[in-house]
């Protein structure tokens, strides 16, 4: 831009509108200003030719063979066959047909509109699709340019159109109509020949032609985006009971992705028919009103537990599959007198992992905000402790798009131990958080290696073995509470005749024969985990470091050490409570990683006690906190440094 202005300046009007050279006597204007003699200007112009034209005879026939292999153009498929070590051979010989045509037309002032229609056409396309990208909105769409907006897209595509109508229109319009026809063969040969009838059956194809093509494996992690079933439940007047839970969907609006909303009925078929139709009006109605575009399926069936699992199963059509299941906490589930309720959440958080799809568990729901609330200042705190594929990265992005957390910033805490290098744990973050082009602050936490106080020994023993004793006999209220007493003030006793680092031994002490049994190796990657790390031996239960945050985190306790694992974990969820409720209590919003259920699904009394003992953890873990949002990953990727 700069040299057409400086050009400009140089040479009077008159000179330049002087279209065939005259004043110059036929010369090259650019070699009249050249300095010593004009020859620089054409030998110049003839390397640089042959330079632009052997580049062109080598990067060309490649993309052709490109686009043949692909099959986007099914005449061309010939050339994209070549040698053995992959030389282009066939479109190397329709490059130099092409390139040979243009020369024997002997006239540069018939070649040059051609070439430059093409490169308008090119540059105009290119940005047609960022501007495209950008409002389609599409999560891993992240441009890097600080100042970028899609007008600015709209603005260069607008300049290369008029450029091709100012130099030629004719053969502009013949550019237009060479791409429109080839577009549209592309269509023709690709796309279904039954059209049905009006809009409505060109809609029907169109779905029925999208489907067939996508594919029902998993996604490339450049076009996941999650697709979520939202588990509701209805009250007896077949109203939904979490109406919260539809307007976090709407602000995760900005992930482009399928929506489900399914509620369970418990009954049968022929009989509930008319509640079920009345309960999927009930859920379309607040669809409509919470502006979540997506579907609504209710399942009828005779217990809640295999109608919710009859949703998650049975979810989406073909390829377009939900990735993603989103399920409120369950409410005063401690004070129930059935426990139908969390043993329903502890299946549907192992159905979800045996499936491979992330779960999101908001808990206290009524507390998040709803869809026309604002949020003028304040944090959206992620606690990245476990590596699960970049959920808890991709989450608040797409909740910061929404007008609600528009104005919340991104913090990202990770934990480390003391001797490690927090400052460099931090650069690195930092740097693979600019990659991905999300705007956040870093923060690496060190939990220091402290022994466990007498006063969270004590809870957590108390809790341990109230769960055991509860479960084991039958006994009546009055004799529950005098058992827990008598087990509160033995408690007591203990850690008074005992110092803590007394207790710290015994425990650890314990807990050698377990840290020597065989575990499975997990799945999930601790965001602070080296190599190292594999070989160390087994910390002190009063030590809270993210070894034992990574042992809460799986949720495999051995079962032989029941009393000593949960006690380990419990401990660490105190521990780990606090350092979040220092750092985030303020915050609109905490996202942390969601521990897996056990293993063990057999109906014994370790069982369900070890059931209980997880709920009890995530509510100690969460405590003290107003809106949290578990993350439980499906196990692969789900965001990219790759746009």
């Amino acid at each position: 831009m700069s040299s057409v202005l400086l050009f400009g300046a140089c040479i009077e009007g008159t000179v330049l509108r002087d279209k065939f050279g005259e004043a110059v006597r036929g010369n090259l204007v650019i070699g009249t200003l050249a300095w010593p003699s004009p020859w620089v200007i054409v030998f110049g112009s003839f390397f640089s030719t042959c330079g632009a034209g052997l580049q062109s005879l080598t990067g060309a026939p490649r993309l052709l063979q490109a686009i043949a292999r692909d099959g986007i153009v099914p005449f061309l498929r010939v050339f994209g066959h070549g040698k053995a070590n992959g030389e282009p051979t066939w479109a190397l010989l329709l490059t130099a047909c092409i390139c040979e045509s243009g020369i024997l037309i002997a006239s540069l002032d018939n070649v040059a509109p051609i070439l430059s229609m093409f490169f308008l056409m090119c540059y105009m396309f290119v940005n047609l699709a960022c501007a495209v990208q950008t409002l389609l909105r599409t999560p891993n769409w992240r441009p890097r340019f600080k100042f970028y907006h899609w007008t600015l897209s709209f603005l260069g595509m607008s300049l290369c159109l008029s450029l091709m109508f100012i130099c030629s229109w004719y053969y502009a319009i013949v550019a237009m109509v060479i791409a429109s026809c080839i577009y549209k063969y592309i269509e023709f040969r690709g796309a279904e020949k039954e059209w049905g009838d009006g809009i409505r059956g060109l809609s029907l194809s169109a779905a029925r032609f999208a489907l067939m093509r996508l594919e029902e494996g998993p996604p490339h992690t450049k076009n996941w985006r999650p697709q979520i079933l939202v588990l509701v439940s209805m009250d007896s007047e077949l109203n939904v009971e979490q109406p919260r839970l539809l307007s976090l969907t709407s602000q995760l609006k900005a992930g482009k992705g399928l929506t489900i909303v399914g509620a369970a009925l418990e009954g049968t078929y022929l009989e509930n028919l008319p509640q079920g139709q009345q309960a999927e009006q009930s859920l379309r109605k607040l669809m409509e009103t919470e502006k979540v575009k997506g579907f609504c399926q209710v399942v009828i069936s005779s217990n809640m537990r295999d109608a919710t699992s009859h949703l998650v199963q049975a979810g989406g059509l073909g390829g377009l599959q939900h990735n993603t299941v989103l399920a409120s906490w369950p409410r005063n589930w401690k004070q129930a007198e059935d426990h139908q309720s969390w043993r329903n959440f502890i299946e549907l958080v192992r159905e979800t992992t045996a499936a491979s799809k992330a779960l999101l568990v908001p808990k206290n729901i009524s507390a998040f905000p709803s869809n026309g609330e604002r949020f003028t200042e304040g944090h959206i705190d992620v606690w990245w402790i476990v590596h699960d594929g970049g959920m808890l990265m991709l989450l608040p992005f797409l909740l910061r798009q929404h007008k609600v957390w528009r104005k919340c910033k991104m913090r990202i805490f990770t934990v480390a131990q003391m001797d490690d290098n927090s400052i460099q744990m931090k650069k690195d973050l930092t740097t693979f958080l600019y990659h991905l082009r999300i705007d956040a602050a870093v923060e690496v936490v060190e939990m220091h290696d402290s022994d466990i106080s007498a006063y969270t020994y004590e809870k957590t023993l108390v809790m341990e073995q109230r769960s055991q004793i509860l479960k084991q006999i039958n006994l009546t209220k009055t004799e529950r509470e005098r058992e827990i007493q008598s087990i509160t003030d033995s408690s007591r006793g203990s850690i008074r005749r005992k110092n803590p680092a007394a207790v710290t031994t015994q425990l650890s002490v314990t807990e050698e024969p377990a840290a020597s049994s065989k575990e499975e190796k997990p799945e999930e990657e601790m965001t602070w985990t080296e190599a190292k790390c594999d070989g160390e031996q087994a910390k002190p239960i009063g030590a809270t470091t993210p070894e034992a945050i990574k042992d809460f985190f799986n949720m495999k306790p051995e079962w032989e050490n029941l009393n000593q694992s949960n006690v380990r974990r419990m401990h660490t969820a105190l521990r780990l409570n606090e350092v979040i409720i220092k750092k985030s209590q303020e915050a609109k919003l905490v996202l942390l990683n969601m521990p897996g259920p056990p293993k063990n699904r057999s109906a014994s009394l370790i069982s369900l006690t070890l059931h209980q003992s997880d709920m009890e953890f995530m509510e100690v873990l969460t405590e003290g906190l107003n809106r949290v949002l578990l993350v439980r990953g499906g196990g692969r990727e789900v965001i990219t440094i790759y746009s």
